[in-house]
């Protein structure tokens, strides 16, 4: 069947929808502000066949992007071997294990078939980041676990919802696991029935244009997106490019890990090697097979944003030599770490890579840190348990356009971080600051974007702080000559000394009492190009807005200024002609 052009983007743009509506009824019915306010959840569409991406919320995780489609796939295997129960209409099926699609404890999937006629036409299936789901630390981010077991309850595969009705005994065991279990029926019934709008409104799109139809259109969408990602390959040239990234820590043994990368252009296709990467570590900064391949897809996501969200745009893609590496996790390595910080990394070296080849495309290095900060506790004025989570942005690298975007989204995704008056209002902190990281972004022709700046205060009641989070020891890398962004900084204040964790932002179960404060800012981006070349009237608004001292304008720019904060045009020349000779 031949569809023409207008009936292809208007059932393009439907399913957009559906996926947009399930992002958006899943945000508002959630209980926890990491999902309500943050959204930190994703909803998309599956194939069948293979759990194939058809399409995904504009709004969801794009880290989700590989995992769900990975996830969706392996159900389907462990229905059709028998080791799952076959499905039946209305039933939902609930996982988190990292092993079988996966990513970190806290991102609890739902999948839920789609029937037509009898048959299942598709799946529907999203993620949303539970608050907490066991193991040692309130919060799921253990920074020195060893195994996955510390780090919370590990579901397979398991219909939470049999044929529309919520099965008590399986919620009873995972309610038994977790702290403040009351809170999460709010979760479960609001990721339940994003999926139930979904299934009404792709109904709708199914019976307004018939299923062959739909059916012919995802099979075009699949193909045009894969040579529209072909088309944008042809502009990088032939060849092999290699660049390596690193985190700090894996949080138990204190020495970096290495994420080596070749990428390699031959034709219309890339291959990304990861040999000589670091071996499996101790501790959770593991990564599992389905987040890996996750995070080379949303990097290049990134670089072509154009291009369709479905699993045509990552046909191209070949990605080697994760074997035997901390970035193909096996049971029992722990990985808490894994979505929100490796993956970021793996992005980086993407990104550290492929500017060598597309330097207009390709952005320095982002801030690459989600920033988990996990507080549990008791509110004794409320008298009840809590766990808050904590996400912060940070700096954008610097472009051949522009500057990095200030306090900006992680890599991995959209979400943001949840408003202090709403975590002021769910639990006792007082947020005593929030404002920029001044400083922190990276010296360019086009500067990085500055981080975060933080600090929290405990109110009542004793709890204790986890931190998992990373560019600690090394800032974001610049690009074209840029300099690295600033490093993230974090210091805990009990009974008012200072306190920096070894692993300088990774540490669990610091008690904190009332009064005791935590001290966040995140990295700045990676500048982008020579900072001499920067304009002296943008250094000068900047040291206007207290983003840089005039003495950073100087060191970092080459940059005089006046008493009254004006360009020594006569200085700077002669201050930038005598950099310029010391780097050649």
């Amino acid at each position: 069947m031949t569809l023409d052009p207008i009936t292809l983007t208007v059932i393009q743009a439907g399913l957009q929808q559906v996926c947009d509506e399930m992002d958006l009824a899943f945000s508002r019915a959630a209980f926890s502000p990491v999902i309500a306010e943050a959204n930190d959840r994703s909803d998309g569409i599956y194939a069948a066949s293979d759990g194939a991406l058809i399409a995904q919320g504009s709004a969801g995780l794009p880290v989700f992007v590989g995992t769900m489609q990975y996830s969706t796939r392996t159900l389907i295997e462990m229905i059709n071997s028998g080791d799952v129960a076959a499905p039946n209409p209305g039933d939902i099926y609930i996982v988190n294990d990292p092993y079988l699609g996966g990513t970190h404890l806290m991102d609890v999937r739902f999948a839920k078939p789609f029937y037509r006629d009898g048959e299942i036409f598709c799946w529907l299936s999203n993620t949303g980041h539970w608050p907490d789901t066991g193991g040692a630390v309130p919060g799921g981010f253990s920074a020195s676990a060893t195994a996955v077991e510390q780090e919370g309850l590990r579901l397979p595969p398991v219909k939470l919802f049999k044929q529309g009705v919520l099965d008590k005994e399986i919620f009873a065991i995972i309610q038994s696991n977790i702290r403040v279990a009351e809170q999460r029926i709010g979760d479960v019934q609001a990721q339940a029935a994003a999926l139930l709008v979904g299934e009404t409104r792709l109904a709708a799109l199914l019976d307004r244009y018939g299923d062959t139809t739909v059916s012919d259109a995802i099979c075009e969408l699949n193909t045009r997106a894969a040579s529209q990602m072909r088309a944008c390959l042809k502009n990088i040239p032939d060849g092999t490019y290699s660049a390596q990234a690193y985190v700090d820590s894996d949080g138990v043994v204190n020495t970096p890990l290495s994420i080596a990368l070749s990428v390699s252009k031959s034709d219309e296709t890339l291959t990304f090697d990861f040999q000589g990467s670091s071996p499996p570590c101790l501790g959770p900064m593991n990564s599992v097979r389905a987040t890996t391949h996750s995070a080379v897809y949303l990097a290049m996501r990134h670089i072509f944003p154009d291009v369709p969200m479905n699993a045509g745009a990552f046909a191209p893609f070949t990605i080697t030599s994760v074997e035997d590496t901390f970035l193909d996790a096996k049971y029992p390595r722990p990985v808490s770490g894994c979505a929100a910080e490796v993956s970021q990394r793996i992005a980086e070296a993407v990104f550290a890579a492929l500017v060598q080849a597309i330097p207009e495309k390709v952005t320095a290095a982002p801030a690459g840190t989600s920033g988990n900060f996990a507080l549990g506790g008791f509110d004794p004025a409320r008298n009840r348990n809590y766990v808050m989570y904590q996400i912060s942005g940070g700096g954008y690298g610097g472009n051949a356009q522009h500057d990095g975007l200030s306090n900006g989204c992680s890599t991995i995704g959209i979400s943001k971080a949840p408003p202090i008056e709403i975590m002021e209002q769910a639990y006792p902190v007082l947020y005593r600051h929030y404002a920029l990281h001044e400083g922190s972004g990276g010296a360019g022709k086009h500067r990085g974007g500055f981080g975060l700046d933080y600090e929290v205060e405990l109110r009542r009641g004793e709890a204790k702080a986890s931190f998992v989070m990373d560019h600690g020891r090394f800032g974001p890398p610049g690009a074209v000559s840029g300099g690295d962004g600033e490093v993230n900084k974090v210091t805990v204040f009990r009974d008012g000394a200072p306190y920096t964790p070894e692993h300088l932002s990774k540490e669990q179960d610091i008690p904190l009492t009332a009064g005791d404060r935590v001290h966040v800012q995140t990295p700045g981006g990676g500048g982008y190009g020579d900072p001499l070349d920067r304009y002296p009237q943008l250094v000068t608004e900047d040291v206007r807005l207290e983003r840089y001292s005039p003495q950073q304008a100087k060191i970092l720019f080459g940059v005089v200024l006046t008493s009254s904060f004006e360009v020594d045009s006569a200085a700077t020349a002669a201050l930038r002609k005598q950099k310029r000779a010391t780097v050649r």
